[in-house]
């Protein structure tokens, strides 16, 4: 059971509460060394680098 609300609350009361719900559009940055669109502070899944240094062994072959 919750509780009764004593006054009744306004729509632009009830609606400012749900006013920071929007989604953000996810933080994008070019890589160092290819230039990729990427996450900062991943590594970057084209070229397998962090920081300018070969982190991960990327192949070329899909499949």
């Amino acid at each position: 059971m919750s509780i009764c609300p004593k006054n009744k609350s306004s729509k632009s009361r009830r609606d400012k509460r749900r006013a920071n719900w929007k989604m953000s559009a996810p933080t994008l940055v070019r890589c160092n060394r290819c230039g990729a669109l990427m996450a900062p502070h991943r590594v970057c899944l084209t070229c397998g680098s962090y920081n300018k240094k070969e982190i991960i062994e990327v192949s070329t072959s899909a499949g």
